[in-house]
């Protein structure tokens, strides 16, 4: 019996150790290789670990950024500093108005005297028969004075040089002076009428046809009205020119007036009645309104005048509406003032561009035309050049030293 458990004991020690070599054997065979596998190229960069070396320094010389290639090559870019902002036009301080025909009188009387030199020399011919009046009637209708006033004058003139007999230089000149001021009148209000007595602020209209310098005009106006110690705002309401907003503007800025301006091609009715809105608030002396220019001939755009007008006088009533013409028109210019005075009730005409002319007598045919005075006039393209109308210095200047 215990021969047989002897032999079990042995037997299973021998399994065992046969299992045990089997075992030893499998786990010295090398492991197979990893299957490949694909990087991920979205994965960040590995972080260093705690230990791991930086690559050694290298001994060489560091470089500025300036010396730095940028891509492209050239030379480095430098950043420019944002323009500074623009300084707003310093205030001018117009010189009176008060007077400045009477300055200007040199300049109005080297243009203008050929009229007058002119009727001089014919009156001062020793026999005057009809062949020296009709030169003389020649003279005054090239001057633009109008027919039915030169009659009148050529009629006065031959009655008093028929009393007078005998004609010294002195005597001709004093006479002629006489008879030309009863035509171009003393006794008219030349008054721009700017400070009704009511309320503030007065309204002015600036109308005319296209190229007669109507915007200028009120500009200048704007400047009179400023030297005379007036404030004053400025109303755009020439939207159809894309430039007359902005020469406006320019105009105000000059003096220190607000200009008020809308879209272009837009409502001018619209921006008249803001531009006296904006000068009730601002509690200014005087509105200028400036409106396009028109054609006298085209209905549609004088209509849209009378719409400016009756637009604006629901603030307040116009104290003046100023017709620009110029000088150098002649006659057409009457056909003009006759329309728009149909249209807009003109109170007054401004003269521009007397400064290039001769025909210094359309003052007196416009005023019989219209039966309104001429209240300024514009003697060059100088920003002060607009004068208040005076009648003798305006004479004395056609009549020359």
């Amino acid at each position: 019996m215990e021969t047989i458990i002897l032999a079990v004991v042995i037997a299973v020690v021998v399994l065992g150790a046969l299992g045990g070599l089997l075992i030893t054997s499998r786990l010295k065979k090398p492991l197979p290789p990893p299957p490949p596998s694909t990087p991920d190229l979205t994965a960040p960069p590995a972080e260093p670990h705690v230990g791991d070396e930086a690559e050694t320094p290298r001994d060489e010389q560091r470089r500025t950024i300036e010396e730095v290639d940028l891509p492209g090559g050239g030379a480095p870019t430098t950043v420019e500093e944002p323009p500074a902002a623009e300084k707003a036009p310093e205030i001018e301080i117009p010189e009176p108005s008060a007077g400045r025909l009477v300055r200007l009188r040199s300049r109005l009387s080297r243009s203008q005297n050929a009229l007058g030199k002119g009727l001089l020399t014919l009156l001062s011919r020793e026999h005057l028969d009809e062949e020296t009046w009709e030169e003389i009637e020649d003279t005054l209708l090239t001057a633009d004075v109008g027919v039915q006033p030169t009659q009148q004058l050529v009629d006065r003139l031959r009655e008093r040089v028929k009393v007078l007999g005998t004609r010294t230089p002195e005597e001709l000149r004093g006479l002629l002076r006489e008879e030309l001021l009863k035509l171009v009148g003393t006794d008219m209000d030349r008054e721009v009428k700017t400070e009704p007595e009511s309320r503030k602020p007065g309204i002015v209209m600036v109308v005319g046809v296209n190229g007669t310098g109507k915007t200028t005009t009120t500009g200048k106006l704007a400047r009179v009205l400023v030297a005379d110690g007036r404030t004053v705002v400025l109303g755009a309401a020439d939207t159809f020119r894309a430039a007359a907003a902005d020469q406006l503007q320019t105009w105000g800025e000059r003096v220190g007036a607000y200009t008020v301006r809308g879209p272009e091609a837009g409502d001018p009715a619209s921006v008249a009645f803001d531009a006296v809105k904006e000068g009730k608030e601002m509690g200014v002396d005087v509105v200028l309104i400036d409106t396009a220019g028109r054609l006298h001939t085209k209905t549609g755009l004088m209509d849209e005048l009378g719409k400016v007008k009756r637009v604006v006088e629901k603030h307040a009533p116009l104290d003046e509406v100023l017709l620009v013409l110029d000088a150098t028109t002649g006659q057409n210019g009457l056909v003009q003032a006759r329309v728009f005075s149909e249209v807009v009730d003109i109170t007054g005409i401004v003269l521009t561009k007397l400064d290039g002319t001769a025909k210094g007598g359309i003052v007196i045919a416009v005023q019989n035309e219209l039966g309104v005075p001429v209240k300024l006039i514009g003697l060059g393209e100088g920003a002060d050049d607009l004068a208040p109308f005076d009648p003798e210095a305006f004479v004395d200047a056609l009549l020359g030293d």
